[in-house]
């Protein structure tokens, strides 16, 4: 699993003041280290697309992010045209106040809706682990399944004061999922490679991680 850590890392740059030499920079390291993906605001998959052409590296794209809270047919509107653009994967972040209201056939509605746009791409649902009870992150792994998602994911990484991925919720997604074929990613505090090995043994497939880089050389940052 250590030799091949480069191909579970989505490498990342969601930071809303990201500069063109950002992302230049992001596509450049993702074909130097042969990461698994890039991910990357709905606005720049065309940009990623061209620069990552010639390449198997996947492009990722986020939607409904960070919150949640957009309507479904939105969520669905952004991922049609992320996919139009040429991504290959939707990662959809989970509407946090319905699961607090228990409004599952809103939930279920909201992932299917979602789904049905991506076409023929795999979908993750972002849950926001840091403002879930861990009975709470159990019901919106079965949810997830319900709807036929691909991944669950545990965070977005912008919840003020948040931890993002926690082995512990990483193990509780795995188990609640693996048995219906769904599969793990673990993103938000993935800052170096003890943390990201701990992540994979408790089931992550992914790893969504702007430390990419650091974590494949080893380094360790605060």
């Amino acid at each position: 699993m250590e030799n091949n850590l480069n191909r579970h890392i989505e490498h990342t740059l969601l930071k809303q003041d990201a500069k063109y030499e950002d992302f230049i920079k992001l596509f450049n390291e993702a074909k130097k280290y042969n990461f698994l993906g890039v991910c990357v605001n709905p606005a720049y998959v065309k940009l990623a697309k061209t620069n990552l052409e010639g390449s198997e590296i996947k492009v990722v794209s986020v939607v409904g992010f960070p919150l949640g809270a957009s309507r479904s047919d939105v969520k669905a509107f952004e991922a049609g045209k992320a996919v139009n653009d040429g991504a290959d994967e939707i990662d959809m972040v989970l509407n946090v106040t319905a699961v607090k209201n228990k409004d599952y056939d809103f939930i279920l509605r909201d992932i299917k809706t979602v789904k049905q746009a991506c076409k023929d791409k795999p979908l993750k649902v972002i849950l926001e682990t840091d403002l879930l009870e861990k009975d709470e992150i159990k019901k919106a792994c079965e949810l997830c399944v319900e709807a036929k998602a691909d991944f669950v994911k545990t965070s977005t990484g912008f919840v003020k004061g948040g931890v993002g991925a926690k082995v512990e919720d990483v193990k509780l997604m795995y188990e609640t999922v693996n048995p219906y074929g769904l599969k793990v990613k673990a993103s938000g505090g993935i800052r170096d490679k003890q943390t990201a090995l701990k992540m994979l043994d408790a089931g992550a497939e992914r790893l969504g991680t702007s430390s990419g880089v650091k974590i494949v050389d080893g380094e360790k940052i605060s």
